[in-house]
């Protein structure tokens, strides 16, 4: 369901004008019969001094939008388990993959707790559920300047209050509730893919498919697939993880080695993961598949905690190294909603 962004203009109910008022029927301001409102209002446009000593305008609003962007990574978690499944010179994902489709809702949700935008209702009695059936709520509807996350963010908002499970199923028109229907988010992997072209990592050519033309959207520019096939191998084979700064996962980004614990996890569920490993061997593609399960055991559940007996081969430093992050954060009804999704990945298969 998606709902109207644009502003709203409402036409002042003005008094009738009389016989006396026919020649001079100008309509008056609102804001000259509203000035009392209007005292109460902040500003919203400042102005500071050029080099010239004329006045330069702009909304504080701008700044704050570009300080929180600058802390976000270049891709979205979705966009990056998209770019992990995408054919390189076709420019398509695969007909067969069933799963994908719900992994990339998933990580829309994990996407906005992230974020600060929602989280877990703050309610004591919430721990006798579930992770996944744990009810969640929008904190900040602040828009990320991210089309499907805005989306999901606005019917979050404007709806009743529903569990991650739920909001997962809605999002992927998993429902037999008619009423319901509207919140399925359609053409997700077609509008992630323009996302991709507008960033410059895309491109969008027209192929032939026997009897119907379709757009596809082969790689333009690779160095974006080729980090993220490093940080994917990094995880799941190196004993010590250190993940370096890009320009696509900056140093001063939120949540780094969470962010790509998830990444990895939402790609495993969604059968796109084992495309950034072809170049290991056999066996070496057998660990990473195990260090993924442990991954996946040991952050689909709150507190995050390494699995007893799990093995202490690969990835030795992710648990404090993500604990590091949390705690500086601060966090806790966020990183519930982080867990939970996991605990859906978890059961991927027997949902579809």
């Amino acid at each position: 369901m998606s709902s109207a962004g644009g502003l709203t203009r409402r036409r002042g109910g003005g008094r009738a004008a009389g016989a006396d008022e026919q020649d001079d029927s100008r309509v008056s301001s609102p804001v000259s019969r509203n000035n009392s409102a209007m005292d109460h209002r902040g500003p919203e446009t400042s102005f500071t001094s050029g080099e010239n000593g004329h006045k330069i305008a702009f909304d504080p609003r701008d700044l704050s939008e570009t300080e929180e962007r600058s802390k976000q990574p270049k891709l979205t978690l979705m966009e990056e388990v998209l770019l992990l499944g995408l054919k390189d010179k076709q420019g398509y994902l695969s007909f067969w993959n069933e799963n994908i489709s719900y992994a990339l809702r998933g990580c829309i949700v994990i996407e906005l707790a992230l974020r600060g935008r929602i989280s877990m209702q703050k309610d004591s009695s919430r721990r006798r559920f579930p992770l996944a059936d744990r009810v969640i709520e929008v904190v900040d509807d602040t828009l990320t300047g991210e089309v499907l996350l805005d989306e999901a963010l606005k019917m979050m908002k404007s709806s009743e209050k529903m569990s991650v499970n739920s909001w997962i199923d809605l999002m992927s028109g998993e429902t037999w509730n008619l009423m319901k229907i509207g919140y399925q988010l359609k053409q997700v992997r077609e509008r992630l893919a323009k996302g991709l072209v507008d960033k410059g990592i895309l491109r969008t050519e027209k192929r032939n498919f026997l009897l119907f033309d379709m757009a596809t959207h082969p790689v333009a520019d690779g160095g974006a697939k080729d980090d993220l096939h490093r940080r994917v191998r990094n995880i799941c084979s190196n004993r010590t993880v250190i993940i370096p700064p890009s320009p696509w996962l900056p140093e001063d980004a939120d949540f780094r080695y969470l962010r790509t614990v998830t990444m990895v996890c939402a790609a495993y569920a969604a059968n796109v993961l084992e495309n950034a490993l072809v170049t290991m061997s056999h066996e070496a593609r057998e660990r990473a598949f195990a260090q993924v399960d442990e991954l996946l055991a040991e952050y689909s559940q709150w507190p995050f905690a390494r699995r007893a007996g799990g093995s202490q081969a690969i990835g030795a430093n992710l648990a404090q190294a993500i604990n590091d992050e949390v705690n500086r954060k601060d966090r806790e009804l966020q990183m519930e909603i982080v867990a939970a999704c996991l605990s859906v990945f978890t059961r991927l298969d027997s949902l579809l």
